[in-house]
């Protein structure tokens, strides 16, 4: 039952999300405020990250794991998505310098990171029997496949896939936003909150796991 109810109340909150998401992807904002979301959105990830890492820390158990991750994705996807959203809406707009690189080479890199970010999805559905996000949270360790050469393959493609958006869009500021804002408040996350929620809900054999496989970058496993 508690299962059942943990996940209607995720379906609900990334309703929420989803309806924040088409309303500012067309909101007549004003330039003030539509950086206000593009740049304050993405930095109100690392207080959330802080603060649900205390309350998961206060109590470590599995139950608590569950319940306390549905609010924190609940706030990760609501501080990037939006701002994610509305940058891609409203670059056009963004001052700064083209990058001096054909669309058709952006649009090739867009299809293969965005068939990465897809192959990473099928990934942990079929070895983790999970959903990206907090839609259905793994149930099992997913370690095979791309999961064999990094802990972190969806957020590897995922930012992949935003680099190259910003190559498409021939977008410098675009890039540096992902590089230098985006890409930092994901790695936070993973790092400070996710690593230790998997710990708990996994223990040892997340441990051995984290021991031989890389944070981010693809290498063959120790051991």
């Amino acid at each position: 039952m508690e299962m059942v109810i943990a996940f209607l109340a995720r379906v609900a909150l990334l309703g929420l999300i989803l309806r924040a998401c088409w309303w500012v992807s067309d909101a007549p904002l004003s330039n003030a405020a539509s950086l206000t979301f593009v740049i304050g959105g993405v930095l109100l990830v690392f207080p959330s990250v802080w603060l649900g890492r205390k309350i998961l820390d206060q109590r470590a158990t599995a139950s608590r794991a569950v319940w306390t991750t549905t609010f924190v994705h609940f706030g990760l996807g609501f501080f990037l998505a939006v701002p994610i959203v509305r940058a891609v809406g409203t670059h056009r707009d963004w001052p700064g310098p083209e990058l001096p690189i054909p669309p058709g080479i952006g649009l090739t890199l867009v299809i293969i990171t965005g068939a990465a970010c897809l192959l990473t999805v099928v990934n942990l559905a079929l070895k983790g029997f999970g959903a990206p996000f907090f839609i259905v949270l793994s149930r099992k360790l997913a370690a095979d496949w791309l999961y064999a050469r990094t802990r972190n393959p969806m957020a590897l493609a995922g930012l992949a896939f935003f680099v190259s958006l910003g190559i498409w869009f021939r977008s410098a500021l675009f890039v540096l936003w992902t590089l230098l804002l985006l890409s930092p408040a994901l790695l936070v996350f993973l790092k400070v909150y996710e690593e230790r929620e998997l710990e708990i809900r996994f223990g040892a054999s997340y441990l051995e796991y984290k021991s031989r496989t890389p944070m981010l970058f693809p290498r063959r496993q120790r051991g």
